[in-house]
């Protein structure tokens, strides 16, 4: 047989040791049996390669160790959910996390749109018409926020106030010296709360009012109803409130909102369970709110907009934010999963009995005052501002009781523009977009013995509503969300993948050239057919310089040497033509 066929067979023999598909071999041609020798016991991979661990070299063996390593560490990778860990590590509030610097400042633009109700027709209003109202606005100011006076607890949690700065931004809005009719708000809270003073005082009221010429509407700037302007009525109620429950000196809607907060809040930083990671956990040193009687109204168990339980690990259907203007925690029902930007997120919308609505809802009956049990779409908060009949609702009174839309004219309910909606992302709870809308309203009492409102009849008249939240995320933020949710799941199963088949490719790589190594040194004639081989492969210039001649017969190869002596006697040879 030749040279070839000889290589073939004993490579098909190897390869049969290799895989253990021969315990040993056929019989032998010569009576040496030194090709096709009976082999005793066969060899296996293992054995082979523990009786070469003297001939591995240093940089095989280093192989070896790196395939070995890659490989287990694949593996390992592969079957724990490594990546989850590295992100809820980072996502845990701590100092220095990377979380914790989104957190104590954002960055994000931060709007806050006010609209106002101008009233077209006060002195009709008076004369028992509807009142016509007009949306005026938006007045838009800019929120810039930080989270100070930090501190970190034993028990997982950190305390802050917030630091909060509102600018007014003149290119979205109009004029803010926009003149407004709108509704004595401290005059008609004195009126109301008169009918529960008795007789005597009821009458006093009536003459002071009188005296002073207070009317039951007024003409204001819109940034003085905002930022606040100087009253007679909230200067008394100022000086002989308690001092634990005084008012601002000035009267207006979003008066103390610039500045260090003094609402001191406490959350979950997210290392006791993610289940109730960024809620309140304290407020102002208080696990509930003083306000309400009882639960579920007096829980502070809600995010405060930065971050929310993540949906992928509890599975909620419902999340609760905490807004202290809504003076209570408001649910937020899940939706939908819809995409914002190329991220994936959950849409969360305020449900439509969130507000008033007690016979039908049992959790708001805490929030009823005990005189009135509002329509569906309002919801008390006048034990947060001072007693003031003052009740909030969706704006445009969007889901709320058909009357309170028919009572006023100007009203127009748009559910795109009117409802509170997060986009919060399932994978780490960061809100991705988020409006919180709400609408002032105030409850206006008959009071049969205040002259100056003699012709007010029970109402609920709208102030003003605003919208607060953000829409677009900054590019560093956005760009560390997509990492953690888009990128990385997709390229953690590639790289354990990956370590995997290299690491198993080194090893099987360095076994294969350790194998061939004891095949053909424990056999001479398949070294001798290496030989071979090799030389049959020798490049253009290898032949210049030696100066081989091949010669073919049938299918046998000889390789002739420029000695003849090196022609076997049986082996028929062909001289070629110099």
């Amino acid at each position: 047989m030749g040279l070839h066929k000889q290589y073939l067979k004993y490579g098909q023999t190897a390869t049969d040791q290799l895989f253990g598909l021969s315990g040993g071999g056929g019989k032998g041609r010569g009576s040496n049996g030194s090709i096709g020798r009976p082999r005793q016991g066969g060899v296996t991979p293992i054995s082979m390669l523990i009786s070469q661990g003297a001939r591995l070299n240093h940089h095989r063996l280093a192989v070896i160790v790196v395939g070995i390593a890659t490989l287990i560490l694949g593996i390992i990778l592969s079957s724990i959910p490594w990546l989850d860990y590295f992100i809820l590590k980072n996502l845990r509030l701590w100092n220095n996390s990377l979380s914790f610097h989104y957190w104590q400042r954002p960055g994000v633009i931060r709007l806050t749109k006010v609209y106002i109700f101008n009233v077209t027709n006060p002195d009709g209003f008076l004369n028992g018409e509807k009142p016509k109202l007009e949306e005026v606005g938006p007045f838009v100011y800019r929120e810039d926020m930080e989270k100070v006076n930090i501190k970190f607890h034993e028990n997982y949690t950190v305390s802050y106030q917030h630091k909060k700065i509102l600018q007014f931004v003149p290119e979205l809005s109009i004029d803010k010296n926009t003149k407004i009719i709108t509704p004595n708000i401290p005059l008609l809270t004195l009126t109301s709360l008169s009918n529960n003073l008795g007789f005597f005082i009821a009458k006093t009221i009536s003459l002071l009012i009188s005296a002073a010429r207070f009317k039951p509407f007024i003409s204001l700037t819109a940034d003085q109803l905002v930022f606040g302007y100087d009253d007679a009525l909230v200067s008394l109620a100022h000086r002989f409130y308690p001092r634990n429950m005084r008012p601002m000196s000035q009267m207006g809607l979003l008066i103390g909102r610039n500045g260090t907060l003094s609402e001191v809040s406490t959350i979950n930083t997210g290392h006791t369970g993610m289940e109730k990671f960024g809620y309140l956990n304290r407020l102002n040193g208080l696990d509930h709110m003083p306000f309400w009687p009882a639960k579920p109204c007096n829980s502070i168990e809600g995010s405060e907009g930065s971050f929310f339980p993540p949906r992928d690990i509890t599975q909620n259907e419902v999340v609760y934010i905490y807004d202290k203007d809504l003076c209570r925690v408001t649910p937020l029902k899940y939706k939908e999963r819809v995409d914002k930007d190329g991220l994936t997120c959950d849409l969360y919308e305020v449900p439509d009995d969130a507000f008033g609505d007690s016979a039908h809802n049992k959790d708001n009956q805490c929030f009823d005052p005990p005189d009135y049990e509002p329509l569906k779409g309002l919801h008390n908060i006048s034990p947060c501002q001072y007693g003031a009949p003052v009740f909030l609702s969706n704006p445009h009174f969007y889901q709320a009781d058909a009357s309170l839309l028919d009572s006023v004219e100007g009203l127009k309910p748009n559910k795109s523009k009117h409802i509170t909606y997060f986009k919060i992302q399932p994978r780490i709870g960061v809100p991705l977009e988020g409006k919180v809308r709400i609408q002032l309203n105030l409850k206006v009492d008959h009071s049969q013995y205040v002259h100056a409102v003699k012709d007010f009849r029970d109402f609920v008249f709208p102030i003003m509503w605003l919208e607060e939240g953000i829409s677009e995320l900054t590019p560093s933020i956005r760009r560390w969300i997509y990492l953690a949710t888009v990128f990385a799941p997709n390229a953690a199963p590639v790289i354990t993948y990956s370590m995997i088949i290299i690491g198993a490719s080194m090893i099987a790589f360095v076994f294969v050239r350790v194998y061939q190594k004891f095949i053909f040194t424990k056999d001479p004639t398949l070294e001798i057919l290496e030989m071979g081989r090799r030389s049959l492969r020798r490049s253009g210039s290898f032949i210049h310089h030696h100066q081989p001649k091949f010669i073919s017969h049938k299918d046998t190869y000889t390789l002739l040497k420029p000695s003849a002596s090196s022609v076997s006697a049986n082996e028929e040879t062909i001289p070629l033509p110099t």
